[in-house]
């Protein structure tokens, strides 16, 4: 679907959408023939129970001169960022297989819309409108996409700008979405690596990558052990922007990677297994990041690493009560092979701290079925050794609708993943089991870096709709790395 913008609406518009706040039909100028579809209008709007709720929809018929004309009014709210998103969402919804090919936003009634919120409106359209169709070779006509266009006409000056920030935003979130809707067959580490790179190609993201052989010299025993049991070599990508000009990174994003998890010998129930092809949604979090920064232009430093394995039983697979040794030199008695994620982050954050120094990390890992259990789909949960930057986190996450909720640390907790011949075990007990995930990549992380931890596991992958999603791929994290980045670290 194509979003474009216009000075003003075309008279003869099949389809003409109005945004409308809380309480706001009254003030409604309908042009030609106002009292007739004034009234049609309310008589609609009380029989639906319509007032304007931010992404609610009412489909209408009204006269125009001596013939008629269909209108929808979408429901803003009290006309904040996050309203207008629900709105442009909702409108896609209801649009994109209803056989509507075309429909224009008039907003020449508006006032005082600012051009982020007519922004997010149309990213909010753009992203709801996305699909993976890829392997439905006999999709029935009424449900493809009809919706080929969406015109919003009358916006403010400076929505040019804001519109092709999120934008940008947009198709890093399509190439989240696409990577973790894909099947475990079709993507694997390596595959990951070669989709990232043709898809980043121009941006002027410098991509560098290390197969096992390099690995393996570097020391990472940690990761390795993961993609033992795997004919699939394991791989870290790394995607670096200078958008500051010359220095290290600031920020590093790093992110899980297992594009499949068996739960190696410690094997998860066939049940619902193959949702783990999901597992790597971190990772794919990362790089939609990098690719809305570079996509934008962003006036920061960042680098985003993915550590990337498919975790597999066989007889090379690690075995419950192995001990394995970390790249910083730790070790490690890996108690259950289950708990792999954790792992693989303590070796991409150690190598990632070693080349380029930065000054904050974040990982995303869809770590825990704990997180689950305590926040369901509706939060990710948060760890951070610094109040501050938890802080801009979650701020982050509430302006693009990407929420966190903060989770402690603390030495008790920390306490219970040492091990009686290693450094550590790879999982406590069965309490606090996000907790102690948490404290385990806690203790890869160097004196003085600022880090937090993001346990998005409830919020990669949906059972139902949302505001700018259908079911499966969510894309969650680009929206909130991008707006942490655009908060916190642009020069």
């Amino acid at each position: 679907m194509q979003i474009q913008l216009a000075p003003s609406a075309a008279a003869d518009a099949a389809l003409t959408v109005y945004p409308v706040g809380k309480d706001g039909l009254p003030q409604l100028d309908w042009g030609t023939n106002p009292g007739g579809a004034a009234q049609l209008a309310t008589v609609a709007a009380a029989g639906q129970r319509f007032t304007g709720e931010a992404g609610t929809l009412l489909d209408l018929v009204v006269p125009n001169g001596a013939g008629a004309r269909r209108v929808i009014l979408a429901g803003i709210g009290a006309g904040g960022d996050n309203d207008w998103a629900k709105a442009g969402g909702a409108l896609v919804a209801r649009l994109l297989t209803s056989g509507t090919t075309e429909a224009v936003v008039d907003l020449s009634k508006q006032a005082a819309v600012q051009p982020l919120a007519v922004a997010r409106f149309a990213a909010a359209a753009a992203q709801r409108a996305w699909r993976l169709d890829t392997y439905r070779t006999r999709l029935p006509d009424n449900q493809k996409p009809s919706l080929a266009t969406l015109t919003i006409a009358g916006a403010p000056a400076g929505t040019d700008a804001a519109w092709h920030a999120q934008q940008a935003v947009t198709k890093g979130l399509e190439l989240t979405r696409t990577l973790v809707a894909e099947p475990p067959n079709i993507l694997y580490p390596e595959s990951f690596v070669e989709r990232v790179r043709a898809d980043v190609e121009g941006l002027g993201l410098e991509i560098v990558v290390l197969d096992e052989a390099a690995m393996r010299d570097l020391g990472m025993g940690s990761l390795l052990a993961v993609s033992l049991g795997s004919v699939r070599e394991a791989r870290l990508l790394a995607l670096r922007w200078q958008g500051a000009g010359q220095g290290d990174p600031e920020l590093a994003l790093v992110g899980k990677g297992v594009t499949f998890d068996t739960g190696g010998i410690s094997i998860k129930p066939a049940a619902g297994m193959e949702d783990m092809k999901w597992d790597m949604g971190g990772a794919g979090a990362v790089v939609g990041a990098m690719k809305a920064l570079a996509g934008r232009k962003a006036k920061a430093n960042v680098v985003g690493v993915c550590g990337l394995v498919e975790n597999m039983p066989d007889g090379a697979a690690t075995r419950p009560g192995d001990v394995v040794t970390s790249m910083s030199g730790q070790t490690i008695e890996v108690l259950n092979t289950d708990a792999e994620g954790r792992l693989v982050l303590a070796d991409a954050i150690t190598w990632t701290q070693k080349t380029f120094r930065p000054k904050v990390i974040v990982d995303l890992a869809t770590l825990t079925g704990a997180m689950i259990v305590s926040l369901g789909n509706e939060y990710a949960g948060i760890f951070s050794n610094d109040d501050a930057l938890a802080d801009q986190l979650i701020a982050a996450g509430t302006a693009t609708d990407d929420k966190l909720w903060r989770f402690p640390l603390s030495d008790t907790y920390n306490k219970l993943i040492d091990s009686p011949i290693a450094d550590m075990k790879n999982v406590g007990p069965r309490g606090a089991g996000s907790i102690t995930a948490a404290q385990f990549i806690q203790r890869f992380v160097d004196d003085g870096v600022k880090w937090a931890h993001l346990d998005v596991a409830g919020m990669v992958w949906a059972d139902k709709p949302g505001t700018t999603y259908d079911k499966g791929a969510t894309g969650y994290g680009v929206k909130l790395l991008d707006r942490f980045v655009a908060d916190n670290f642009e020069k």
